[in-house]
């Protein structure tokens, strides 16, 4: 079965025909061109797999322009002819999707290659039509000579004609011949280069391994090499090739000459380092950018043993509010005079500074001794933004924080490096703003601990990780427990048993806190609901107190969810205490009281937590629908010993009265000593928790304890 006209055969075929076209009028061949065709098919086949090839072999590519002399395809014509149809279809008809850019890269050394291997045969050719010359030359001396001249005519035109550059010298080095595109590419005149020697060519970009190469070509070592050179111009500018050199041996194969083929690629050239530059620095700003800022940290953490690095991570201080009252625009022009500051305050050597993106920059200091270099650094990148930015008229203060990181080379990585700096400008930022502070790698592992606890909190509520303890509400009066505060905890598969303080404020945060505070709620009830069941008519059932955080306090669905929870599990509104803590009530509108009012005209009662912590009005008490004030531990801590300090008693016994005449009851915090619950006793409040009565513990316990209690 023939191949598909569009497959890998067809496109081969259609190269061919277009090179036969091509070369077929410029051949002395008495082939017809459909004969001629077929024998260019397996040479455009061997040039296909040279260009696919894994590793590059010229010798393919220099078999190929042999053969084209071999087909009587020796007129100047042929080659020109041929190279142009290489340059132009060989990748579109061969490449077969691959890299494109190292495919043209293929292509343009199989040109030299096939050029190199022409001129090779071609002069091979010429040889052995002189030495069939000079045998018969006794029988033919007048048709020897017009051979001779028809030879070297020949190769005279393919090598004038070639559209690459291309000498021959011999091996001491002597530039014997050039041709006309290569005397273009330098700006010389044939005299002048062919006056030149091989090694006056040196320039201070060659690759460390040129010489060696050519060293080892000139010797017969090898047979040829391809690298890419610079060449000094005499107008000074720099002329960038990619060259190949090739040994010629004569017929006795000795090294005899160097063939020099050399394609002008010094436009190629700028137009890479453009882009590169382009890729590598801030469209905005002109400042190196993140990908830039990364190869040359990376450079400077594998620098070698005694080697240090220190790092200067800034983000500007309220740029957001420049951006949304001033305009993008305005905000720009700051950050472009920002950059220039910056720029200026990092002119020493192994110094840089980087925009990694919005209003964020970094500044990198490396050598021996940065450990003061990048405090000085630091200095004055602060002292740069002391003096206002003026913007259409305006005189705009530049404030800015500020993460240092300093250290030896090769301990960390620049990912690590950066996240540290990012870390540490952060908690710059937390403290005020304007202001430099030093990475601390203890703060560093409690940011990374925060944030993957952030990231754990919505797969741990989904995966039961959360669970409940109960520590008890004993009575003052009697002694009973008359309930339980409801605390949550969470089970983390690394870290272990985690209290509320490490996780509560990333879940209210992150918005996790609505969730999770239904479920405690709904677990908390629950759980009541089971102690009802399991007293029976034994006595007072247990009530069950529940924190509310700020955000559940706004969430428009928690009265709902309450009277939901209180419903499905048949618990009534006066077994429930919602605890809310002081500071989230000051300054507190009718808006947000609304629910709580709600709740409290449903029954259930609503406890003012953390009491005295605040700067509330008590005259506000009359106004928020609390049935319950929680004093907070702060308050027990004077009465460790009996008698206790007396301003603390007066404090505590203020605040009873006055709780008292408002009908509010009151719980007291952290009663760790009988001490403390005797003088609490004895001041009138009315209940109180703490480690002197129990620790928080599981469900059961409380029970326990409950039932202690009611058999006296």
């Amino acid at each position: 079965m023939s191949a598909a006209p569009d497959g890998p055969e067809g496109r081969l075929r259609r190269l061919t025909t277009i090179w036969s076209r091509a070369v077929y009028p410029v051949t002395a061949t008495s082939l017809t061109r459909a004969e001629f065709e077929a024998r260019l098919l397996p040479l455009a086949d061997r040039l296909s797999r040279a260009l696919r090839a894994r590793s590059f072999d010229p010798g393919e590519a220099k078999a190929v322009g042999a053969a084209l002399v071999d087909a009587h395809g020796t007129d100047p014509e042929v080659l020109t002819r041929t190279l142009d149809c290489v340059d132009a279809y060989l990748v579109l008809y061969c490449g077969e999707d691959g890299p494109q850019d190292e495919l043209r890269l293929r292509s343009s050394r199989l040109q030299h290659a096939m050029a190199a291997g022409y001129a090779q045969a071609l002069r091979d050719r010429t040889l052995a039509e002189q030495e069939a010359v000079a045998q018969a030359a006794l029988r033919a001396q007048g048709v020897v000579a017009e051979a001779l001249h028809a030879s070297e005519a020949r190769f005279r035109a393919v090598f004038e004609g070639a559209a690459i550059g291309v000498s021959i010298a011999d091996l001491d080095g002597n530039v014997l011949q050039v041709n006309g595109a290569l005397l273009r590419m330098f700006g010389l005149s044939e005299s002048a280069l062919r006056g030149r020697r091989v090694r006056d060519w040196k320039h201070p970009e060659d690759a460390p391994q040129t010489w060696r190469l050519y060293d080892e070509l000139v010797s017969g070592e090898r047979e040829h090499f391809h690298v890419e050179k610079a060449f000094n111009r005499p107008d000074g500018t720099v002329l960038w090739t990619n060259l190949t050199v090739s040994l010629l041996r004569d017929a006795d194969g000795s090294p005899q000459y160097q063939l020099a083929l050399m394609e002008d690629t010094t436009e190629r050239r700028l137009l890479h380092l453009r882009l590169r530059y382009e890729a590598t620095h801030d469209a905005l700003t002109g400042l190196p950018n993140r990908t830039l800022f990364f190869e040359r940290l990376e450079k400077a953490l594998a620098a070698g043993k005694g080697q240090r690095f220190g790092l200067c991570y800034l983000d500007l201080d309220g740029f957001k509010a420049i951006n949304d009252s001033l305009g993008h625009a305005a905000g720009d022009r700051l950050l472009v005079e920002v950059a220039d500051r910056l720029q200026s305050c990092t002119a020493a050597p192994g110094e840089m500074v980087a925009r990694l993106g919005g209003d964020e920059f970094v500044a990198l200091t490396t050598g021996p001794h940065t450990e003061q270099g990048v405090d000085e650094l630091a200095d004055r990148i602060m002292n740069a933004l002391v003096t206002p930015v003026s913007i259409d008229g305006r005189d705009l203060l530049v404030r800015g924080s500020l993460g240092i990181v300093e250290g030896p080379a090769g301990e960390r990585t620049a990912a690590e490096v950066l996240r540290s700096a990012d870390i540490t400008m952060y908690r710059a930022k937390s403290a005020g703003g304007n202001r430099a502070e030093l990475a601390d790698p203890e703060a560093d592992a409690r940011a990374i601990t925060r944030h993957g606890l952030t990231t754990a909190l919505p797969t741990a509520l989904e995966r039961g990780e959360f669970f409940i303890e109960y520590q008890p509400l004993v009575h003052l009066g009697d002694g009973t427990v008359r309930g339980a505060e409801a605390l949550v905890r969470w089970l983390h598969p690394q870290h272990g048993v985690l209290g509320p303080d490490r996780f509560i404020p990333l879940a209210e945060h992150t918005g996790l806190i609505v969730p999770l505070g239904r479920w405690v709620l709904e677990e908390s009830v629950r759980q009541a609901r089971a102690w009802q069941e399991a007293e029976g008519d034994k006595g007072q059932p247990l009530r069950i107190n529940v924190n509310l955080s700020p955000c559940q306090l706004t969430h428009p669905g928690l009265v709902q969810d309450t009277v939901d929870i209180l419903e499905r599990t048949g618990v009534t509104p006066d077994a429930l205490c919602l605890e809310v803590t002081e500071s989230a009530l000051i300054g507190a509108d009718d808006g947000l009281l609304k629910p709580l009012r709600r709740l409290a005209e449903m029954g259930v009662d609503i406890a003012l937590d953390d009491f005295g912590t605040g700067y509330s009005n008590l005259a506000n008490l009359r106004r928020l629908p609390v049935s319950i004030l929680k004093l907070d531990r702060s308050f027990t801590r004077g009465m460790q010993q009996f008698p206790a300090d007396p301003v603390d008693l007066k404090i505590v016994e203020g605040i009873v009265s006055l709780a008292h005449s408002l009908d509010l009851a009151v719980t007291v915090e952290g009663v760790e000593t009988s001490a403390q619950a005797e003088q609490l006793r004895l001041l009138g409040c009315d209940t109180a928790q703490g480690w002197y009565y129990a620790r928080p513990g599981p469900p059961e316990r409380l029970h326990a304890l409950a039932l202690v209690d009611a058999t006296g």
